[in-house]
């Protein structure tokens, strides 16, 4: 008997959709039938690069226009790596054609852009969620473990994220990102949803009271309307006193941390968004201790690792992996998790408090 698996269609010829065609392949109960582009030969280009690396046995077929892919009856649900800027037209266009839709970030120009694209899913059936890998990694359950347990930092009062890269002079010049157009959150869009997930992740999702955003830098590239942030910054806190602050930039050399401080310790790790290459996944727990003995004084680290054995770069066990397994067995269930549509409108909510407090120079309440 043959295992039913999800029938997914890429709209777009994305870089980022390279990695997620193994991703797919890896999955288990997914496959690609269709991949559309611009044009037939583009698409069909991709797809023999793709299929030199990691074949289906039924070679995707190449679809020469995002309508003509929404059209077909092989496809199931549709991976969206479309700019931002003409990322909500799709995304209703493909829900109201009956897709499931794995949306990229950040999902929308607004919070209310996205709640149109939520609800055209909503309307028509189909599950929505954005393509946020570490919300599938193991290690995340085990952060929550460890947050949770009462013993190991204690109660909450800190987190602090920073998500950064430093790009070449050619990225400024002519990546998609530095076109107000295109991706007009220009590095917040790009980084600070990361930054801005985990933040509420650890939150619970509890919105937080207050925002303070603050642009440091900003650039276009020559045809760009505007400048996008490429240096920001922001602070929040919560209503049970726990403050937070991340940093995102194209300006400094890549970064990827979290620290979370309690009363009695603290957790990081420094690749939360691109688990470094390797078989495990882990994070640190540091409960130091300072003693002093008439002269002698002595920090002592305290340190305890947690790993999990999970694999990077489109493993089976890998993040990217679960990702798309676990969309795929939503829609082969049949049965919608709100729970994705709803963080992702958080996630776009407070993206956008942050652009518009560091745009108007005050702090905004919620």
């Amino acid at each position: 008997m043959t295992q039913k698996v999800c029938r997914w269609g890429i709209l777009g010829s994305a870089g980022i959709a390279r990695k997620n065609w193994q991703s797919i392949f890896r999955s288990g109960n997914a496959t690609i039938t269709a991949l559309a582009s611009r044009s037939v030969d583009r698409a069909a280009e991709f797809i023999a690069e793709c299929q030199a690396e990691f074949p289906f046995v039924a070679p995707p077929a190449a679809v020469g226009g995002y309508a003509e892919l929404l059209e077909r009856d092989d496809v199931d649900a549709v991976y969206i790596p479309l700019p931002t800027g003409i990322r909500k037209e799709w995304v209703i266009r493909a829900a109201q054609a009956g897709k499931h839709v794995m949306c990229e970030k950040p999902c929308a120009n607004s919070a209310a852009d996205l709640q149109d694209m939520v609800d055209a899913c909503d309307q028509a059936g189909v599950q929505f969620m954005d393509g946020v890998m570490y919300m599938h990694s193991a290690r995340m359950s085990k952060l929550r473990e460890t947050i949770d347990d009462g013993r190991s930092i204690g109660d909450l009062r800190r987190i602090q994220t920073q998500f950064t890269f430093c790009a070449p002079p050619e990225f400024l010049q002519e990546n998609i990102r530095m076109n107000s157009d295109l991706e007009s959150y220009g590095c917040l869009g790009d980084l600070g949803w990361y930054t801005i997930r985990l933040i509420l992740w650890t939150m619970n999702f509890e919105l937080p009271k207050w925002v303070s955003g603050r642009m440091l830098a900003s650039q276009g590239r020559p045809d760009s309307p505007d400048g996008v942030p490429t240096e920001f910054s922001a602070e929040m806190g919560f209503a049970n006193g726990v403050s937070a602050s991340m940093y995102n930039s194209f300006r400094t050399e890549n970064s990827q941390w979290i620290h979370l401080c309690g009363d009695r310790g603290s957790i990081t790790f420094d690749d939360f968004v691109l688990p470094y290459y390797g078989n495990q996944v882990e994070f640190n727990i540091d409960n130091p201790v300072f003693r002093m003995d008439g002269c002698q004084s002595n920090m002592e680290r305290h340190r305890r690792t947690i790993s999990t054995y999970e694999y990077s770069n489109g493993h089976a066990s890998a993040q990217e992996t679960n990702l798309f397994r676990n969309f795929s067995a939503i829609v082969l269930s049949g049965k919608l998790d709100p729970y994705w549509p709803e963080i992702s409108l958080k996630t776009q909510q407070v993206m956008d408090l942050c652009l518009q407090s560091a745009r108007i120079g005050k702090t905004i309440e919620l």
